[in-house]
């Protein structure tokens, strides 16, 4: 086992406790076919294993590659892939996939790449509020019938209140998802099908019109859904970085990870007992309270957002205390 001090910095690390502490809750709130797990939000097919080995068989993904690999790491029981595909090369691997796949369509011509292809399932995506993919839901029903013409078998409708999922007043947030599900069931009635897959993290136990939840964000938790404080998942995933330069007349010291180490879409990255002021491409700026750290010291840089900030990775560190208990390599980069 080696020690957190011996890794190389910037490097991604889980708290391996409360990874599970994580894993755990969704499988009690959302058991078996309930939870779809979101692999954009990791990538990494050692932390899908442990998905499945606590009952969540079922994958949501967002590229061919999340797909591909999963099926390949014997993960491919019920692969959806919740984005348009219009690539004739990635349609025709996925089609070839040992497992099974559903695709989500929006158009006919995205329902006629799938069949082209050979893709043999798909859920009709519909828009239900967050200006995204999706189709209206008063055309939902002529997508699915063109979908079934070309020989597709439609399992359902997917729609996605992403718009709703980080919103800090739970009360709003439970309102505006009823609104948003209004919309896809009238799309339900027109479509059919047994599969409504729906949410995200921030509305796991508050979308009640679903058969799924697509949440991803759970497993390993930032510090943007930590501002809603309803949520039961803590976060897991840090950026463990080294202080290589301090400034004491002017009261900052200066971290070796930025933006090329960190998802900075959803904000800065908080440091415990920091203010951070700026993050450049290999440097976050920050100051603290009292005595600044030293050159050498080591600190816990907690992203914002977790999804890209682990595509820009090729490995995450598990922890068991402070000891490096496994490495994993983040297998699902790229498209």
């Amino acid at each position: 086992m080696a020690s957190l001090e011996d890794l190389t910095t910037p490097a991604l690390v889980v708290d391996g406790d409360t990874l599970e502490h994580n894993l755990t809750t969704m499988a009690t709130a959302l058991p078996g076919a309930r939870c779809r797990p979101h692999i954009k939000a990791h990538k990494t097919t050692a932390l899908a294993h442990r998905q499945r080995a606590i009952g969540h068989v079922g994958f949501t993904c967002a590229t061919a590659r999340e797909i591909i690999g999963l099926a390949r790491a014997g993960l491919g029981d019920d692969l959806l892939l919740a984005n348009e595909v219009l690539d004739s090369e990635q349609l025709a691997a996925l089609a070839g996939v040992d497992g099974r796949v559903t695709i989500a369509v929006d158009s006919e011509v995205t329902a006629d790449a799938a069949a082209d292809a050979g893709i043999r399932e798909c859920l009709v995506d519909v828009n239900v509020g967050m200006p995204r993919c999706g189709c209206l839901p008063e055309d939902a029903g002529r997508i699915a019938d063109h979908a079934r013409a070309r020989g597709l078998d439609v399992r359902g409708v997917m729609g996605y209140e992403g718009h709703l999922v980080d919103m800090v007043d739970r009360a709003a947030r439970e309102e505006q998802t009823a609104e948003c599900m209004a919309h896809l069931a009238r799309a339900h009635l027109a479509v059919g099908g047994d599969v409504i897959s729906v949410g995200g993290t921030g509305t796991y136990d508050c979308n009640h019109f679903g058969t799924e939840i697509q949440a991803g964000s759970y497993a390993l938790m930032d510090t943007h859904y930590a501002r809603l404080p309803d949520l039961p998942f803590r976060r897991a995933l840090f950026v463990l970085a080294t202080v290589i330069s301090v400034n004491q007349r002017e009261g900052f010291a200066v971290a070796n990870c930025g933006l090329k180490s960190l998802g900075m879409d959803h904000g800065t990255p908080e440091i415990d007992g920091a203010t951070v002021w700026y993050c450049s491409d290999e440097h976050t700026v920050f100051s603290v309270g009292g005595e600044l750290p030293n050159v050498g010291d080591r600190l816990r840089v907690w992203p914002a957002h977790i999804d890209p900030t682990i595509a820009y990775h090729e490995h995450m560190h598990v922890l068991v205390g402070e000891d490096v208990a496994e490495t994993w390599t983040v297998d699902l980069r790229g498209w």
